[in-house]
């Protein structure tokens, strides 16, 4: 069964606490608060889709140094004010502000 997010509806018409609850599709939309009975609204909010895709399945694969130089990917890790030191792929060791990248920087990599 989906999660619902509802508001408290203030005098205002603004938006106030907000709840979740567990309801089957075919259940009307709440008007007042289970609890309180105050009016609420049903809050509409993006789809969470789980998977490979998800945000936290990406952010582990990210967080893999190895796995994206097996892509083809580089990665950097800031360790300074301006720089720059790379954790896996190819490309120059350190990335600093306001050093010119040449070609010599990426002559090791043929």
């Amino acid at each position: 069964m989906p999660v619902y997010v509802y508001e408290v509806v203030l005098p205002d018409g603004s938006g106030g606490d907000r709840f979740e609850l567990v309801q089957r599709m075919a259940d009307d939309a709440l008007t007042q608060h289970p609890e309180t009975g105050e009016p609420v609204r049903r809050v509409i909010q993006a789809v969470n889709i789980g998977g490979s895709w998800s945000e936290g399945s990406m952010h582990r694969k990210m967080q893999d140094d190895k796995r994206l130089g097996e892509l083809g990917f580089t990665k950097y890790v800031k360790s300074g004010d301006g720089t720059y030191e790379k954790t896996t792929g190819k490309g120059p060791k350190v990335i600093k502000r306001g050093k010119k990248t040449t070609g010599s920087d990426f002559s090791h990599l043929d």
